[in-house]
Formats: C-alpha cells, structure tokens, sequence
C-alpha cells in the first residue's frame, strides 16, 4: 500500500529534491504545492500521511501552518533554518531535515515517519469484541465497553469515563481499581490521573499525548520512561 505524502515548499527545487528522493525510495504518492495557502488547504481536505513543510515561505512561516495540521497526519520540517529545530518538535513534527540534507537522511526521516503512521493504523483498529468492566455509578452498576472508552480521568474520590460518542460516567472508584480491570496491553497510565487505550492514541512526545480526536494528555514525569517504552 502506497504512502500519501504532500511536499509544501515555495523553492521548485526543494520540491524537485523530495521528489526525486521519493521515487528512489518507492510506494510513494506524493504531491507538491510551491504555493503554502493552497497546500494547506488540500492537505486539510485530503488528509496525507505524511506531510513534508518548509517553514520559511516568503511571509508565511511553516510553524504557524503546522498548527493547522489535521489530526493523524505526521510531519516533517524541512527548513535551511537550524533555529526552527526546538519548535518543530514541540509542534509534534517526527523529525526536522535541515538543508540540504542527504538520501540517507531524508530516507531515516520517512521511515521513522512510515513505522508512526503503522503504528496507527494497528492502534486504530482495537481487538476489544464486547469486552467489558462493571462499575458502581448513580448507587448502579453499569457496564462500560472497553471499545467505547476515549480516556479515563481521576477527579478527587471520583473517576470519570470519557466515552467516544456516549455521555462520561462518574464512578466513586480509585484509578488503581480501574487499572487492575483493564487490560495492561491496551490500555496504560499515562499520569497519576489519565489512562488511555494504546488504540485511541495518534502522536506523542515526551510530554504529551495526543489523541485521534485532537485531544491532548500530559505524560507524568514519572510515567514517562514507561509511556515511551510501551509506544
């Protein structure tokens, strides 16, 4: 299965490097835009896998567009400008490519990019059947399918479950007893109040977690070794 890839840059050049680059490496399906306006705009409305962004473009900076980024599309800077590498990761980009820069690397690059966008599609596809937890809520007990949970939060004595497309639920329950009732291969605490399934998960760094809906979970520092072990 090809890769969809979008390249977005205003030097025809760089366009023509990445193209070259693209095709030597196979299974790639790439389009190009010297235009950043335009490009963002087919990239919202197609949703690449990949996208590789320039971030000095005339007037317009790279930085401020990858914040446009639909969720589940993973980016790669390439920029002459080594100063932009700390805000490229903290946008999430899975890697920075400073040019020039060569096959080898550009090729280290997709394919640290190729493995994430894997990752996602098993994540995206959970094993759950009707597996379900019971737990005591409103002086009932409800049944909670695993497959429906988009993340669980401690709040005080309580802990809520988030659903993906029902209402939350309010268990008077500690987040120790509702991690012993998930199963520890795909579901994992992030933070001394967050647990998240492995499938609902789209991009993370060392610090947070983003899920496939655009919402954001802080790693606990001390959950982190952890988090990044398991990802």
């Amino acid at each position: 299965m090809n890769i969809k890839c979008t390249a977005i840059d205003d030097e025809p050049v760089a366009l023509d490097i990445i193209t070259s680059f693209c095709q030597r490496h196979g299974n790639i399906e790439l389009t190009t835009f010297n235009n950043p306006v335009r490009g963002m705009e087919q990239v919202k409305r197609c949703r690449p896998d990949i996208l590789f962004l320039d971030i000095e473009m005339g007037d317009l900076n790279g930085v401020g567009l990858a914040k446009e980024l639909p969720a589940g599309t993973l980016l790669i800077f390439t920029t002459a400008y080594a100063q932009y590498a700390l805000d490229g990761f903290e946008l999430n980009a899975v890697d920075f490519l400073h040019k020039p820069f060569s096959y080898n690397r550009f090729e280290k690059a997709l394919q640290k990019a190729i493995e994430l966008h894997n990752l996602q599609l098993l994540s995206a596809q959970p094993s759950f059947a009707d597996e379900s937890i019971t737990l005591k809520a409103e002086y009932k007990n409800i049944q909670v399918q695993l497959k429906d949970i988009l993340f669980i939060e401690s709040m005080d004595n309580y802990v809520r479950i988030h659903q993906a497309d029902l209402p939350s639920i309010m268990s008077q329950t500690s987040m120790k007893n509702i991690q012993e009732l998930l199963p520890a291969e795909k579901f994992i605490r992030v933070h001394k109040s967050f647990i998240v399934p492995v499938h609902r998960i789209a991009s993370y760094t060392s610090k947070t977690i983003t899920l496939h809906n655009g919402t954001k979970i802080p790693i606990g520092r001390s959950y982190r070794k952890n988090v990044i072990t398991a990802l």
